[in-house]
Formats: structure tokens, sequence, C-alpha cells
């Protein structure tokens, strides 16, 4: 029996294989203009190069464009600026940007998906004095300690460790395998990818006389604020006195180091293999290229850019983009070049012309 959603606008069909939704309440959800036929129904997504009857797809590269006149997808998004120059056997969905839209439905068929996962599992462990809210689903072999507070509509999947203290907000998603050390706070709308873990010690030692280092205890811990997403396998370090802070709208890529006392501005972006060390101080709306690494104690300003395997060994200003190792800003840099090659480039050619120089 299938049950209808009203806020979504989808049919909900028992079983996560069997979901069909035709087009009509697609472009409610996505605030779409419909040509074609709008009962037309799909079960799933598809590339448009390699879509099936049935499928949905969607268009917003241009580079793609010639598989919209040979694609049997059913439905596509397309943007409602785009020209056909031949006719198409699909269903189109014009929106004002069709990667978005397309992002959206996606989200939307996510979010059903995960809601028919509810209750808990067996064998898990949930401490006495933990406590969840409507809708929780814990995966079997999961563990909750003492005084957890899981929210509404969050899941947490098989194997997953949620330390003692550990609070969790609202709809977040907590994969296999994590681990949240106590004492850690994750906020509403997270989600954490598969194996990674927040609130492990920080690497703080301190050198000894003897050529030894003495652990200095960590006694922080991390605080995830809301929409943050944070990919597979990486490592959120506790502060060693206060919290580590990743900020909201924050997204960080697999395989992430992010040492104590770090703090991720609003929407900053982080791509994998990076690493932070302690102390250092992430703005607002930056974004960080791939296998980057930042040393300790210095500032990113808001709007930064930091390019893929750099070194970066002193602070960025606003809005600055860096390179290379040691970075440098190469926007700056580059001008005095270019002069220096014009004058060159000048000096050759009244050479030539047998000018005097």
């Amino acid at each position: 029996m299938s049950k209808y959603d009203s806020v979504t606008g989808m049919t909900d069909m028992t079983g996560m294989n069997n979901m069909t939704f035709p087009a009509s309440q697609i472009a409610q959800i996505i605030n779409g203009k419909i040509e074609g036929d709008a009962g037309i129904a799909v079960s799933s997504f598809g590339k448009i190069e390699e879509a099936q009857p049935g499928q949905l797809s969607f268009l917003a590269n241009p580079k793609y464009e010639e598989y919209l006149y040979t694609t049997r997808a059913s439905v596509i998004i397309i943007n409602e600026s785009f020209q056909l120059k031949q006719p198409v056997s699909a269903t189109l969905i014009r929106v004002a940007d069709a990667y978005t839209a397309f992002a959206t439905l996606l989200t939307t068929y996510q979010e059903i998906m995960e809601q028919q996962l509810s209750g808990i599992q067996q064998p898990s462990y949930v401490a006495k004095t933990a406590s969840y809210g409507n809708n929780v689903f814990i995966g079997a072999f999961a563990y909750l300690g003492e005084n957890v507070k899981v929210g509404n509509n969050s899941k947490i999947f098989p194997n997953a460790y949620i330390g003692d203290g550990v609070t969790i907000g609202d709809n977040s998603i907590i994969h296999p395998g994590v681990k949240i050390y106590h004492d850690c706070k994750i906020g509403n709308k997270v989600t954490i990818h598969a194996g990674t873990v927040i609130g492990s010690d920080g690497f703080g030692f301190a050198p000894q006389a003897d050529g030894s280092f003495k652990k200095v205890p960590q006694i922080g811990n991390v605080v995830i604020e809301d929409n943050v997403e944070i990919g597979a396998n990486s490592t959120i370090d506790r502060a060693t006195i206060g919290s580590t802070l990743i900020k909201g709208g924050a997204k960080l890529d697999n395989l992430i180091q992010v040492a104590h006392n770090v703090e991720i501005g609003n929407s900053t972006v982080i791509a994998a293999q990076t690493g932070v060390s302690g102390s250092t101080r992430i703005g607002n709306g930056v974004m960080i290229g791939g296998q980057a690494g930042i040393v300790g104690h210095i500032q990113v300003g808001d709007g930064a850019r930091i390019n893929a395997q750099s070194g970066v060994s002193k602070s960025v200003e606003p809005g600055k983009a860096v390179t290379g190792s040691p970075a440098y800003d190469y926007t700056a840099r580059r001008l005095p070049e270019l002069e220096k090659r014009v004058k060159e480039l000048e000096t050759l050619i009244k050479q030539l012309m047998g000018e005097k120089v």
C-alpha cells in the first residue's frame, strides 16, 4: 500500500526500491514548469547519457547537450533558459538552476529513504541515562554511553560509538563506524560519514630535559554546529582546553585531519587529505584544496582560497588566494612578473628594429 506525503508531494511505496513519483509531483518539489506528459512516472535516477525509461536525469553542463536528444530517460530537468535545437522524447521540467534543483530532489529522496529507518536494532547498547527523541534509528552494535542525548529524527548506524555526555541534535546522521568521544556536541542536520573520529586527543606533548615527551591532557571537547558535513575517515581532535569548533554549514571532505583548538568558519569547504594544525583559525567562506597543509597558530581570513597541495606557513589575509609551498599570494606576485616580461619584450623589439635601447 502506498502513502502520499503532503509535505514532500511524493508517493512513498513500501520498500526502498518501489518508490515512484510522477513528473507533476517532481515539479512541485523543485518549483519547475512541465513540458510534456505531467503524469509520466519515474522510480530511479540516471546519468543523461545512460538513463533508461522510468528514470529521471538532468542537464546542467552544455557539454552533455547532445545526449538530451538521444537519452531514453523519461523525465529531464533543464534550465528554463535552455533553447532546444531539436525535439526531445522525454518530459522536461524547466527550472532556474537545473543542478541545484536536481540536488534538492536527491536530498528529498534521501530524506524519505532515511525516514523509513526507525527504532533500535539489537544487539545494541543504550545506557539507562541516555535519552533520544522521536523517530530515532539506532543500528545494531551501536553504543550510546551515559547521559547521551539524541534529538528527533536522527539516525545512528551500526557500529557507531557515542561516548558519555555526547549530545546530537535533530535530523543528524551518524554513519557506520563513527566514533564520537565523550562530551562532544553535534548540532542539527549534521552528517558524519563512516569511520570518522570526533574528539580523540589533540597532539599535545611537552618536551622534557631528558629528551622525552610528557603528554598534556586534552580536557576540552569538539563542537560541531548545524548543517555541517564531514567525510569518511576524517579526524577532529578535542581541544586541550575549550573547544575545537566547526561552525555552521562547513563541509569537510574525506581523510581530513583537524587538530586541537582549531576553529573552522561558517560555510568553509575543505577538500580531502588536508591537515590543519593546532589553534589555527579559519574564517568564513574559505575554500581549501586537497592535500593542503596549514601550520598552527595562524589566521586564514574570510573568503580566502588555498590551492591544492599548498603549504601554508603564515596567516592569509581575507579574500587572498595562495598556492605553492611555502604558499604565496599568486594574484599579487604574478603582476610584477608580467611587468618584467613586458619590459623585456619591449627591449627585444627595439633591438630587432635597430632602435636605441
